[in-house]
């Protein structure tokens, strides 16, 4: 499966969490998340940075696709602090519009990446 295609977002996220998530229907969104009023979600080239920057020491991850056009309205690009535009989704996060969903190992996570892609 071709990660880069430009039309594909992601989410990082804890395996438990987006399993009540898909219980419940929707993702409400992590701490962080609800803390900034919308979920953080990442383009394909930002995965590398998103997973080390925010997610280097934690476990029992998922990685899940979207088509960004089923999420509708609600998702804006917008500025991080560096300055670089990421896609935050304002509402939540509908589990039914999930393509796919695979486990981030907890070791070489880099070669899980580069797996993703043909």
């Amino acid at each position: 499966m071709d990660i880069g295609h430009l039309s594909l977002l992601f989410k990082i996220c804890a395996a438990d969490d987006w399993s009540a998530a898909v219980a419940k229907g929707a993702y409400e969104g992590s701490a962080d998340d609800r803390r900034d009023g919308f979920i953080h979600l990442s383009a394909a080239d930002q995965l590398p940075r998103t997973l080390e920057a925010h997610f280097a020491d934690e476990t029992h991850l998922v990685l899940v696709a979207f088509e960004a056009a089923a999420l509708g309205s609600g998702l804006k690009w917008e500025p991080s602090r560096a300055g670089d535009l990421f896609p935050h989704l304002y509402g939540p996060l509908p589990a039914s519009a999930a393509l796919w969903v695979r486990r981030i190992p907890d070791e070489h996570r880099d070669d899980f990446l580069k797996r993703l892609r043909p």
